[in-house]
């Protein structure tokens, strides 16, 4: 996939509001300009499993219905397979899977088996090969016991799963994935989880994954794109946000009594009776220097060592540019 000066804009009639006779509003021939994605480049590879993200806003639902087709850019090249989504239809649908979380592609009276068969008759999958196909996602996904059921009365998790197999069922080189855990509880999350890992690791599927669940990000992906107002802030590994942004580590430490701490190379942040929280840098001091140096000069009982988390670097991303956190679901 290449994408290259993407522009889109969306022309909004102004509206004048005015006193005659009372409060009314008037229409008039002028237009509000919104550009919604202003000028973003990137490539991806086939195989790549990318975290496109940023708060409410920022263009990545715009950006990608550009990369499926759906919109016309106002200016910038996509091209998807070596095809313009938006010129060639047809062609790129046979080659995408698409999976909106608040949106199904399911037939809603029909038992999701049903649906599969219409799907695969719509791609023009064979029937034996479409029946194979249809097995191996019904397994991966645990679907066995749904499938003969209506679309209206599974669960979101379970709609969720027909979903995801519904986008598969034609073996799509590359997958959007648009929220696919919003709303669901740990277990299902952690089923399509599960399910994305192996249709990029196994099949080579080429996914990208907009979401505002980080830990559907910590768990899938090594590289994302973050944007804001429509332009990309950063495009590169998560390790080296991690490193470029949270730089620390805390070492959490249980002390026999209450007692504050002071080792070489760390900074207590908290106490809280015995439990201390000591903060070192990663790129300065390994972790095993300051607990070997803790645990000399003081009596321990439990330590553990604590990650940043993702969610709260791209807090303080936003935080800093005076922009909206994302929000976890």
């Amino acid at each position: 996939m290449h994408v290259a000066g993407l522009v889109k804009e969306f022309r909004r009639v102004k509206r004048i509001t005015g006193r005659f006779g009372g409060l009314r509003t008037f229409f008039s021939r002028e237009y509000d300009v919104i550009r919604a994605v202003d000028d973003v480049s990137f490539d991806i590879d086939s195989g790549e499993l990318v975290g496109y993200l940023g708060p409410n806003g920022a263009g990545k639902s715009t950006t990608i219905k550009m990369l499926t087709g759906i919109l016309t850019p106002t200016a910038g090249t996509v091209t998807v397979a070596g095809r313009d989504p938006a010129r060639e239809r047809k062609a790129n649908a046979l080659n995408i899977g698409v999976v909106f979380g608040q949106r199904s592609q399911l037939w809603w009276d029909l038992p999701l088996r049903e649906s599969f068969r219409a799907l695969r008759d719509l791609y023009g999958v064979p029937s034996a090969e479409g029946e194979r196909r249809q097995r191996e996602l019904v397994e991966l996904l645990d679907m066995a016991e749904f499938l003969d059921t209506p679309v209206r009365q599974l669960s979101l998790g379970q709609r969720m799963r027909g979903d995801l197999a519904a986008a598969m069922l034609h073996q799509p080189r590359l997958l959007y994935l648009d929220e696919p855990t919003v709303g669901l509880d740990v277990v299902a999350k952690q089923r399509i989880r599960e399910f994305i890992a192996h249709i990029n690791a196994e099949l080579g599927t080429t996914v990208i994954l907009t979401t505002h669940d980080l830990e559907d990000v910590e768990q899938l992906c090594r590289r994302i794109i973050l944007i804001d107002h429509g332009r990309v802030l950063y495009d590169g590994g998560l390790a080296e946000l991690m490193a470029r942004y949270a730089p620390y580590r805390d070492l959490v430490v249980t002390l026999a009594e209450p007692s504050d701490v002071v080792v070489a190379s760390a900074d207590q942040v908290k106490r809280d009776g015995p439990v201390v929280t000591l903060r070192f840098r990663s790129d300065q001091v390994k972790a095993p220097e300051i607990i070997s140096a803790v645990t000399a000069a003081y009596p321990v009982v439990d330590l553990s060592v604590v990650e940043p988390r993702l969610e709260a670097v791209i807090s303080q991303i936003y935080t800093q540019r005076g922009l909206p956190e994302m929000v976890a679901s």
